[in-house]
């Protein structure tokens, strides 16, 4: 029972000096990597940078106890710090005091949400975001964050968080652009997308292993960061109007609780609410694609538990909303992660960085850390999955083209609420009216197809009608008018077997429709039947009393009915 609220004493106990280095090994690369990420990421959400290593330490902790992923690395994201400088913009003016206390808010308000879905076991809602969804709001993200970094890479002042407000507030000031800014933002932008596009191939012609060349690759962003920073010293780029990150606070992480301001937590959970459904899709989906290429387990609601965990340490230690990071994942992964001890290992490394050399930050240029969240982020505007959705499904590319239309044009929160409802709506359109077919005997066979789409063998008192949906509120109207329909066109008609093999549930209301077709259908001397009826669904009938009203007869195949009731014409 224990192992099941503290997922470390699965792995503590086998835990050994192999495991150990090759953790060591993963713990200290992703130290190197995500320090640039993690900077970059509180600035995106309006914050202090050190707030980025803050919220990179004690939640990596929090995360190797109570998380069930063994190379799932948490800590700030793009997403969610958009998502939270978007929310924090509303509440309080960014920089203030304030607006820092209602980061922490934030976090505590996500944290206490996951670990209570998580102890609810609701892991289940994400499903209601749909991929087209999550594809179309991902790629909104890109662009909306991309946008938001435009102004950094200019040497600009812009506010908002909608795509209309940023490209608007920079329209009107293009003219004033500074060129020093720009020459450090495009000269960080080249060199990424350099070494993100040719660096491995050149690396590996060079006679460097494959492992390595990709490891110096991904660490692209480390050697921007080092070499703008020894630039700007070294010209004094500061004094030249150039912004860079000043001075960072160095120490430890300091203890800190979000003061109980109730109309500030009324306006905030929403936000979080939001914050935590999509830190937990990201965090999941990734989850669970690494832990199926090493044959691991992954739970959902226990990693509920652990991202909220991780949250709630934020709060209390000056830092933000967090979840598992798609690239620093990956690099843990790929680094050769054993355990959720290598993010033990990197908050060590993240720990003594934020504790003694956070002087040698004081230089870097913020239009680097908006270089690299640009090259990052890019890589989450998926053309390839709008094009696909695009033929395959007009409906579904709708949902998507809706979420992000409002997350450009309103914003982040707009575009997800707006994506889920339409899904939402969608999926009880489509299900209201459930496909279904009169179907017939295949010649000499006991299998049965819809007498439209293949040559099939029928009687005229007979027919035989599968519905291909569950029975619920929204559609048992039109199952009674489908049924009312095939018996006024076949006046011959005397027998309807209803086949209920992709029934997989049968609501009070619809229970009520089968009670009413039943009735009107003996008034018309036409008697219905059942056929193929799950177990599930025919316990649940046991308990009502339409079975006992039931004129016909409940079959176990359809082969059955029509051995039957093709030979029965009255």
């Amino acid at each position: 029972m224990l192992r099941r609220y503290l997922p470390i004493l699965t792995w503590l106990p086998h835990y050994n000096r192999r495991l150990c280095g090759a953790d060591l090994l993963a713990g200290t690369i992703v130290t190197a990597l995500v320090i640039p990420q993690s900077l970059a990421y509180a600035l995106l959400a309006g914050l202090p940078a050190v707030v980025g290593l803050y919220a990179s330490i004690l939640p990596l902790l929090a995360y190797t106890l109570l998380g069930t992923s063994r190379t799932l690395a948490v800590g700030p994201v793009a997403i969610i710090a958009l998502m939270t400088g978007a929310a924090l913009s509303g509440v309080a003016p960014p920089g203030s005091p304030a607006y820092l206390e209602a980061a922490l808010t934030l976090a505590l308000l996500s944290g206490g949400l996951l670990v209570l879905m998580g102890a609810l076991r609701l892991g289940f809602f994400a499903n209601f975001l749909s991929h087209p969804v999550i594809g179309g709001f991902l790629s909104a993200s890109g662009l909306l964050i991309a946008a938001s970094q435009l102004a950094h890479l200019l040497g600009l002042e812009a506010g908002g968080y909608t795509a209309v407000a940023l490209l608007t507030s920079l329209a009107g000031q293009l003219g004033a652009t500074h060129w020093p800014t720009l020459a450090v933002g495009a000269g960080s932008l080249g060199f990424l997308v350099a070494v993100r596009r040719w660096g491995r191939p050149a690396l590996t012609r060079l006679g460097l292993p494959g492992g390595l060349a990709g490891l110096l690759t991904r660490a692209g962003p480390v050697f921007a960061v080092a070499g703008t920073t020894a630039l700007s010293a070294w010209l004094g780029l500061a004094g030249r109007g150039v912004a860079v990150v000043g001075e960072v606070p160095g120490g430890l992480p300091p203890l800190t609780l979000p003061g109980v301001d109730v109309e500030l937590w009324r306006r905030l959970l929403v936000p979080a609410l939001l914050i935590s459904v999509v830190g937990f899709v990201e965090s999941i989906s990734m989850a669970q694609m690494l832990a199926a290429k090493r044959r691991e387990r992954i739970s959902p609601n226990q990693e509920l538990v652990g991202l909220g965990g991780a949250n709630l340490l934020s709060a209390v230690s000056g830092g933000m909303p967090v979840t598992g990071g798609l690239s620093r994942t990956v690099i843990n992964f790929e680094s050769g992660a054993r355990t959720p001890m290598a993010g033990a290992f990197a908050a060590l490394g993240i720990g003594l960085v934020t504790l003694a050399l956070t002087p040698l930050l004081r230089h870097l240029p913020v239009a680097t850390l908006a270089a690299t969240i640009t090259v990052a982020i890019l890589t989450l505007v998926d053309i390839p999955l709008i094009r696909q959705t695009w033929r395959y499904s007009r409906g579904d590319f709708a949902a998507m083209a809706v979420t992000m239309a409002l997350t450009l044009a309103e914003g982040v929160e707009a575009g997800i609420i707006g994506g889920v409802l339409l899904s939402i709506g969608l999926f009880l359109y489509r299900t209201s009216r459930p496909h279904s077919a009169v179907v017939g005997r295949i010649p000499g066979t006991e299998h049965f197809r819809s007498v439209t789409r293949h040559d099939t063998e029928t009687v005229s008192h007979l027919a035989l009608l599968r519905v291909d949906e569950s029975l619920y509120f929204a559609n048992a109207r039109y199952l009674e008018d489908t049924l009312y329909d095939l018996v006024a066109r076949r006046p011959a008609l005397e027998h309807v077997v209803l086949i209920c093999s992709a029934v997989n549930l049968i609501d009070a209301s619809a229970l009520e429709s089968l009670d009413a077709i039943n009735a009107r259908l003996r008034d018309s001397r036409v008697t219905l039947h059942l056929a193929e009826v799950k177990g599930p669904v025919m316990d649940r009938l046991k308990q009502s009393r339409f079975l006992d009203d039931l004129e016909g007869r409940v079959f176990l195949s359809t082969y059955a009915a029509w051995s039957e009731l093709s030979r029965a014409e009255r």
